[in-house]
């Protein structure tokens, strides 16, 4: 049986040849070398991700043919990347195809997935409704007049869509045939946020809030030194200190306590975007239709338990013989101040929603994931405990991966076409991975104390205790980690009954070791990686993994159309700059006279926005065979008493989560879950229904 197993771990490695046909079932590790594609147009030429230079995880090997024409090399200058394209072969950009790339065929969806939602209509929405629009819109890639225009898309729709009937049936919430039959009208649903509340998107508490409980709970951290300072090099991006000054700050705390009682009584937050962004700041502002600053946004603590704002800096470094330029704004009741306002908070918005898309969402959980499961099925024979205990978190992420390289994450692919950086979307979700991504800091937990969400506190709940007790993400992530490490403790602790045994596990071993070597080989240097050598450490080790691809994915995914797709409320490009930056006389005239069609001009443009509503409501919505974590039992943990019964416990658990979230929501102390219009936080309870409904933890990532 052991000879089996390793032949059979054989077949699977493959020996790193030739181009992958769709009947294989081969594992193996490749840089992100197909993104660009140079032989269409040098406008498409991009780094390859993952290697020395450009530190990233690594994605399944399709083995295609390199591009013929075109070539780009990438070299790192004053923390950023600049790269040259030069008319040559390059050895190192794989060609692109329309079709679907390469995943092994154990990785496939399942029938009813492919034909309810799952990769089918993200296939179709990519190629068919989006070339559609792109063709009856070209007329109309200009902004909204009017915010009555943005509303009619989901009063009217956009008609005269030329689409087949089969298509249709496959996408009955997003497309919808008049009474005739003669035409096809694409129209949205009515987001949750506006629907019970159709302002929420201009107050500024909501904003605040959304940091908390909204789609991007990761950014939001403790302000702990004072004052704030930029890392990067004063000698290219001007002086390092922020303009966010002491002044400032009690100014806008209205003499409720001083900067420095503030500071010692952890009532100060922060979203910071200024030393990730500003180096593409200059870059991006040479790109056609967007532009860029860097940010910080500061917040305080209420003694109701919730944020408000108190300032928002952007920076631009200094540019041809310009200065460096930051501005501060600060909430007001003058009608200038008002409005400048009201733009700086569209920036940070689409800055949030830049990051959330390309590092909190698309890094931290399908990127990073990928090597884990072609490490699981290189290393873990199809026997291994671990195997199977991991097998159900693991399905289906590497067809969606590929579907993401195809059209979303590619040169000219949607998240170029829509957000803020461009052309550069993929290089910043690089330097993320390479400035602050940690294996050790994915555990929910770990993540909340490294930015300083919470301290560690071995007799609280979980071992920390929360800096904001009602931080919705967190309360609610911390019920479902904590059910998630009680299950994997139990199945660890039966079939690794001493600690011995898990150090001399081979393929466990091998597993780990590549996985930190070979699929995150960029890093593989870090003192920060786990040991796997007890019980403790392999328990550590899948409890992250398993939240992750879980809860994390969750967390960060499913609330995506509640919350973006009334894209005011979360803008994803800003695409002109504030009005009181160098202003002409007429611009600034102009934004006296109407800074309503300011607003309205910063957001994006009608194809943009149509594009990326498109995509969230898909991405947003539950398949009807959807694997809600702790429903179905694998069939090997039913074969074992003791597992079967911890996995009915940890069923149990799940369960009595759905009341606890409930009566939190219903709980009206819990101001940043329960109010007037108010969406309560849901994106943790663990069941769902089909479609797009807010809630429910999937197993796996698997959309």
């Amino acid at each position: 049986m052991k000879s089996l197993r390793e032949k059979d771990l054989e077949s699977l490695r493959g020996n790193g040849d030739g181009e992958r046909k769709s009947f294989e079932r081969i594992y193996d590790y490749d840089t992100y070398n197909d993104l660009a594609d140079p032989d269409t147009s040098l406008d498409l030429a991009r780094p390859v991700l993952g290697g020395e230079k450009c530190p990233y995880p690594r994605r399944c090997r399709t083995g295609r043919e390199m591009t013929s024409t075109g070539s780009i090399y990438s070299s790192r200058y004053l923390n950023h990347l600049e790269f040259r394209v030069c008319g040559i072969t390059d050895p190192y950009t794989e060609s692109r195809t329309t079709l679907p790339f390469y995943v092994p065929r154990d990785e496939d969806f399942s029938e009813i997935k492919e034909i309810s939602f799952g990769a089918r209509i993200l296939y179709n929405v990519i190629h068919a409704i989006i070339p559609t629009l792109e063709t009856i819109l070209t007329v109309r890639d200009k902004g909204f007049l009017l915010f009555r225009d943005i509303e009619l898309l989901y009063d009217a729709g956009v008609d005269d869509l030329p689409l087949e009937n089969g298509l249709l049936s496959c996408l009955p919430r997003l497309v919808k045939s008049v009474t005739d039959n003669s035409n096809n009208i694409l129209q949205f649903e009515t987001p949750r946020t506006v629907e019970r509340d159709s302002f929420s998107w201009f107050r500024d508490e909501e904003f605040c809030r959304q940091t908390l409980a909204g789609v991007n709970p990761y950014s939001i951290k403790l302000v702990t030194e004072w004052p704030l300072m930029s890392k990067l090099d004063p000698k290219v991006y001007g002086p390092p200190e922020s303009a966010i000054t002491k002044r400032i700050i009690e100014q806008e705390i209205k003499g409720l306590i001083t900067l420095d009682e503030a500071l010692k009584q952890k009532r100060l937050f922060l979203l910071d975007y200024h030393d990730l962004l500003l180096p593409y700041v200059n870059k991006v502002r040479d790109l056609e239709g967007t532009t860029l600053y860097g940010s910080r946004t500061l917040m305080f603590l209420t003694n109701t338990g919730t944020l408000r704002p108190l300032a928002i800096e952007l920076t631009r470094p200094p540019n041809n013989g310009k200065p460096q330029w930051k501005y501060v704004y600060t909430p007001c009741s003058d009608a200038t101040g008002a409005w400048l306002w009201k733009l700086a908070k569209a920036h940070v918005l689409a800055h949030d929603s830049g990051y959330h898309e390309l590092v909190s969402h698309w890094l931290r959980t399908h990127g990073v994931t990928e090597p884990y499961i072609i490490a699981t099925n290189r290393c873990l024979s199809k026997m291994h405990p671990i195997q199977r205990l991991l097998c159900p978190h693991l399905r289906y992420t590497m067809e969606i991966n590929s579907l993401a390289r195809l059209a979303l994450i590619n040169a000219g692919g949607l998240i170029e076409s829509c957000f803020s950086l461009g052309k550069y979307s993929m290089e910043l979700s690089a330097d993320a991975y390479a400035q602050n991504w940690r294996f050790d800091h994915e555990a929910l937990p770990a993540d909340l104390v490294n930015r300083g969400m919470a301290i560690e506190d071995e007799g609280a709940p979980h071992g920390i205790k929360l800096t904001i007790d009602d931080y919705p993400f967190a309360n609610d992530g911390l019920l479902l980690w904590g059910a998630i490490k009680q299950w994997a403790t139990t199945y660890v602790n039966h079939y690794y009954p001493q600690d011995n045994l898990v150090e001399s596990d081979e393929e466990l071993q091998a597993w780990w070791t590549e996985i930190k070597t070979v699929g995150h080989e960029d890093k593989k240097d870090k003192p920060w990686w786990p040991n796997l050598k007890t019980r403790q450490d392999l328990i550590g080790i899948v409890s992250t993994i398993m939240w992750v691809s879980s809860g994390h994915h969750s967390a960060v995914n499913f609330g995506q159309y509640d919350y973006a797709g009334y894209f005011p409320n979360r803008p994803t490009i800003a695409r002109i700059k504030m009005p009181n930056e160098d202003p002409t006389n007429e611009e600034w005239e102009a934004f006296l006279y109407t800074p309503e069609d300011f607003l309205l001009d910063c957001f994006p443009t009608q194809i943009q926005a149509l594009k990326v509503m498109s995509i969230l409501d898909v991405l947003s919505s539950h398949s009807l065979d959807e694997e809600y974590i702790g429903t179905n039992m694998e069939a090997a943990w039913g074969e074992e008493p003791d597992i079967k019964a911890a996995f009915e416990e940890f069923s149990g658990r799940l369960k009595e989560i759905e009341g606890i979230i409930d009566s939190r929501n219903n709980d009206p102390n819990l101001k940043n879950r329960n109010g007037a219009g108010l969406v309560p936080y849901t994106l943790l309870k663990p069941f769902s229904e089909p479609g797009v409904t807010g809630k429910g933890v999937p197993y796996s990532i698997s959309i």
